[in-house]
């Protein structure tokens, strides 16, 4: 048995090698939250989530808050008799607090990634676990992450095109917008040639006949999958478009909790899933997330938040272990190439080709956080305890 007695909440803005940009934001640094929890026995685990108002509806300070104001609180004090009962508590919670905790309708599917990953990580620490999902706990060895193209113009967008091609990339997302997606494209398929599987995120930048036309146009360049062309609620428009155009829809943003899936499922109104880790409520949640678009015939690509640490790396290291081969497409790990600091080790960051990197040993996700690197980063931080 293992006892919650303590959370530490910090508010971080790890800063960027250079802005990261797309239709829907820029932005500088993570503007993320860590969540460290304290166990009786000494245990001690991590979890991380970057909430975004525009995907799922919680901004940092809102997922702040509630952590700190509604959810910490109730579970300061909670006792595990073993991991198996961690496990059912976090399986029954599927991405949500427990009903009654948070008010009804408010977004908090970011904040709930935070707990579910500190649980995983303490509890598996104090119970001797590593975090695995199924019986496979090595990647696939075909996997390769893609590249992913912040919004970009000119010369600087060229040079990024000779760069991924020279690093052997083979799968690569072009940020595209509501201009110059054609051109983009167009240039992008010369540089990478043909073998290379482009795919485009219009981040909510389209509306239906904007859609209608561009889809077709693009389709001649070898794209085939059109990430979150349209606003998230609007469910028929997606629809449409899936029935109109016969090319790949996935959703990202429309996507967060179970009940937003059932409704894609149910009006038909994508082919895809983008499932991430720290917008789908954690790990526990994103797993069922991408069983259950599975069982519906959807392709899966499991996605990051730009700015995530080695923390949710390993997080998502073995979310795509789990899956397995039935991952078509992933997206993360990007360490220092995105991150000045990353105050986690191992420092997980694909490689050439986009080769992931080796999954960390040891109990919950295998990995330590390094507080002196941390510290600078942090812009305000409270303990819940009792």
């Amino acid at each position: 048995m293992a006892i919650i007695q303590s959370f530490t909440l910090h508010a971080l803005e790890l800063p960027f090698c250079k802005p990261f940009k797309h239709a829907a934001h820029e932005r500088w640094t993570s503007d993320s939250i860590m969540l460290e929890c304290t166990l009786d026995d000494g245990s001690i685990g991590y979890g991380e989530c970057l909430p975004r108002d525009y995907v799922s509806g919680e901004s940092r300070d809102d997922a702040f808050a509630l952590l700190e104001q509604s959810i910490l609180p109730r579970l300061v004090g909670q006792e595990f008799q073993d991991w198996q009962e961690l496990l059912d508590f976090l399986t029954e919670c599927n991405g949500r607090a427990v009903e009654g905790w948070v008010p009804p309708g408010q977004p908090q599917t970011a904040a709930w990634a935070a707990v579910d990953l500190a649980l995983l990580d303490s509890f598996g620490h104090a119970f001797k676990q590593s975090v695995h999902l199924q019986d496979r706990v090595q990647l696939p060895d075909s996997m390769r992450y893609s590249v992913v193209f912040s919004a970009a113009t000119g010369w600087s967008y060229l040079k990024t095109l000779l760069t991924v091609r020279l690093y052997g990339f083979r799968q690569v997302k072009l940020k595209i917008g509501a201009e110059g997606a054609v051109e983009m494209v167009r240039t992008a398929r010369k540089v990478l040639g043909a073998g290379c599987d482009i795919r485009v995120d219009v981040n909510m930048a389209w509306d239906v006949p904007t859609a209608l036309e561009q889809m077709p146009r693009l389709a001649e360049y070898g794209v085939r999958s059109f990430e979150q062309p349209l606003p998230p609620d609007d469910i028929e428009g997606l629809a449409k478009l899936v029935h109109e155009t016969g090319l790949e829809v996935m959703v990202d943003e429309s996507l967060n909790d179970a009940q937003s899936l059932e409704n894609l499922i149910k009006a038909k109104a994508c082919t895809s899933l983008n499932v991430r880790i720290s917008k789908c409520g954690g790990l526990i949640a994103a797993y069922d997330r991408c069983r259950r678009g599975l069982e519906e015939g959807m392709i899966i690509q499991v996605g990051c938040q730009v700015g995530e640490s080695s923390l949710l790396s390993a997080a998502q290291l073995a979310l795509i272990s789990a899956v397995g081969k039935q991952v078509r497409f992933s997206e993360g790990c990007f360490g220092k190439h995105l991150l000045k600091e990353d105050p986690v080790q191992p420092l997980l960051q694909f490689g050439y080709g986009g080769r992931p990197p080796v999954r960390p040993t040891g109990y919950g996700f295998g990995i330590s956080v390094d507080q002196t690197q941390l510290s600078p980063w942090i812009k305000q931080s409270v303990v819940v305890s009792n």
